[in-house]
């Protein structure tokens, strides 16, 4: 069968981070004899070389390439590109690995699109990855309707009759940002270019030693030579204008007012701060007109003035002011409404730990300013005329392997008066979010695990990022867990920031089954009806376990929860007649792995077939209910140790 993917990873010395990369590719859902993996080994002096020998010797799919080391990855990436036998060629890094599913659904969504150029959503493990471009689908994407130059690593899938057609290849040799060349003369032209944001596919990952070689600090004079390669394959394919302007944003944005600012900046060491600034400047001057950073965002635009003009005193005083500015978060409320969560919070931005304030009046502060306390205040001004446009997003993400999702929200915005005088006033964002557990990502249902609940505001030149907490718990209780689209999602407060997260399907003594009361358990003929404290939207089946306490023997019955919490169910009386039985719930008994919790109590049936809710029972009954329920939290000890 022909090949349709070619995987192909430059490998240089990944030490352990080779293991998960190698068992991602092995485990792809695309079937085996439909890609190959090609590993080019630069080099590497560690065992990695041995390793993929044994790999390849134990499965077909596998090739592996030794070679002298060439200095970066791009040599090793065009030596993959060669051997390649695939339609699609897909690049991943030796620290990085793939979603299960990456391989099969990207290159059906290539075919699909008749995609020259395949994006993947990507999740950072420690990693800044691109945003706003997976915040939905692209199937027909460009560099002029979508934020595809936000995204210039090589983790992309590549149609390989589309690299020999226009002969495009990484540069070689030791150089930095040889992606950003490829990448970007890919995109310029490519016939499609599709993104697929509804999965995640891609795993871009922080190594622990911080040793990924886009890390390392860099050569400013090497760097921006290499950079200066990459606008120049923007002239070459573009017109002078805005489509061009816009594309040469994302280089002054990203790669050199990021450097200039803030904590960032202020951060290193002072003759490698002042040659950095040396380089950013010649750049700008060289290369970028005038409308290039005027449509920046208003902080970025002081700093890229600033750059432009030569000031580098005013550039690290800007910087020092920056770092004062932070995100508040405050949750106001949480609470389900039907099969929904509602989340409420109001956000701000702050300097130095307090409100930051902005001029309530409209004027023409000096541009370009000629102070910091200057810019200060045309800054203020800017964001004031923007704030009408500012909306806070709301995030689920996975704590374990950093997938995240957008979740809708509604915004009112606020003008809050600061000063006596009137003069001054803050920006304050109230919003609603509505987390459907059924639809929560992108679409599909939310996945068993743990998910963290962010705040995000970008608002006048900053991005900031927030957990949504820290909360008062006794002012602000969670909502009960719910069963709700199939699973069990319990909402909580973290023990370690007091922010909000959701457990999906895998809580076990935090779902207060265990304040169930005497009173809430009734027994009436052979029905049994038990109130739990769970939020039900709509009736739902659920398991019922009983065990013996003496032998250990168990009968199992379906009931039906309804809204309320109103758990009933039908009792084989004449089987249990004569014996006590423990019980345990099984609330979502369709859903893989389903898992059975404890109830406080147990049902006694004396001869006459008496039901009776009896008193906790000592001795040997009292041991198992003990075992009993060590054994249903056993498996859940390593995630309630993961949200402390």
């Amino acid at each position: 069968m022909p090949v349709k993917v070619s995987v192909i990873v430059p490998v240089h010395n990944p030490g352990p981070y080779i293991e998960e990369c190698l068992a991602s590719l092995l485990r792809q859902s695309l079937p085996p004899d439909e890609y190959e993996v090609i590993f080019v080994d630069d080099g590497s002096t560690d065992a990695t070389p041995a390793r993929l020998d044994a790999a390849a010797a134990d499965d077909g799919r596998i090739r592996v390439v030794h070679q002298e080391n060439s200095g970066w990855a791009g040599k090793p990436r065009n030596v993959g590109i060669d051997l390649s036998r695939g339609e699609y060629v897909m690049f991943v890094d030796d620290d990085d690995h793939l979603g299960d599913e990456a391989l099969e659904r990207m290159y059906a969504y290539g075919v699909a699109n008749d995609a020259d150029v395949v994006v993947g959503k990507m999740a950072g493990k420690g990693r800044s990855v691109p945003v706003e471009l997976f915040r939905l689908n692209r199937p027909h994407a460009t560099v002029a309707n979508a934020p595809l130059i936000d995204s210039l690593t090589p983790h992309k899938m590549v149609r390989r009759a589309f690299l020999d057609r226009t002969g495009l290849r990484f540069p070689e040799g030791r150089r930095r940002l040889e992606d950003h060349v490829f990448v970007t003369e890919a995109y310029l032209r490519a016939g499609n270019v599709s993104v697929l944001s509804d999965y995640v596919c891609y795993y871009h990952v922080r190594r622990d030693d911080a040793a990924n070689a886009g890390l390392q600090r860099f050569d400013p004079v090497g760097y921006f030579k290499n950079l200066r390669e990459a606008l120049d394959v923007v002239e070459r394919y573009t017109e002078p204008g805005p489509l061009r302007d816009r594309l040469f944003r994302r280089w002054l944005r990203v790669e050199m007012v990021e450097r200039l600012r803030g904590r960032r900046f202020l951060g290193l060491p002072e003759d490698y701060r002042r040659h950095l600034f040396d380089e950013i400047h010649s750049v700008v001057v060289e290369r970028f007109g005038p409308g290039v950073a005027a449509p920046l965002q208003p902080a970025q635009r002081v700093v890229a003035a600033l750059a432009a003009e030569g000031r580098y005193d005013d550039v690290v005083a800007f910087a020092q002011w920056e770092a004062g500015v932070a995100l508040a978060v405050d949750p106001e409320d949480v609470e389900w409404r039907g099969g929904t969560l509602r989340i409420t919070f109001a956000a701000e931005l702050t300097h130095d730990g307090a409100p930051m304030t902005f001029p309530s009046a409209g004027g023409s502060p000096q541009w370009p300013p000629h102070d910091v306390a200057e810019a200060v205040r045309w800054l203020g001004t800017d964001i004031v005329g923007r704030f009408d446009r500012a909306v806070p997003d709301l995030l689920l993400r996975e704590r374990v392997g950093a997938a995240q999702y957008f979740q809708p929200v509604d915004v009112v915005r606020e003008t809050v008066p600061a000063g006596g005088d009137g003069s001054l006033v803050r920006l304050v964002l109230r919003a609603t979010a509505t987390v459907d557990p059924a639809s929560a990502l992108s679409g599909g249902p939310a996945g068993e695990g743990l998910w963290d609940v962010f705040v995000r505001l970008g608002l006048g030149g900053w991005t900031k990022e927030l957990r949504l907490g820290p909360a008062h718990r006794h002012g602000r209780p969670a909502p009960p867990a719910a069963v709700v689209a199939g699973r069990v999602v319990l909402p909580y407060w973290t023990d370690r920031y007091a922010s909000l997260a959701l457990d999906v399907g895998h809580a076990g003594n935090r779902l207060g089954l265990g304040r169930v009361a005497a009173g809430d358990v009734t027994v009436t003929g052979e029905r049994l009806h038990v109130v739990l404290p769970l939020h039900v939207p709509e009736a739902a089946g659920v398991l019922l376990r009983l065990t013996a306490a003496k032998s250990g023997g168990s009968r199992e019955v379906f009931g039906t929860l309804s809204p309320g919490g109103r758990m009933a169910a039908a009792l084989p009386v004449a089987d249990l007649t004569g014996r006590t039985w423990l019980t345990t719930v099984c609330l979502t008994p369709d859903a893989d792995g389903a898992r059975f919790h404890p109830l406080p109590f147990a049902l006694h049936v004396d001869a006459d077939g008496v039901l009776v809710v009896p008193a906790p029972q000592p001795g040997g009954a009292r041991r198992l209910a003990r075992r009993m329920r060590r054994a249903a939290y056993r498996a859940l000890g390593r995630i309630t140790a993961r949200r402390k």
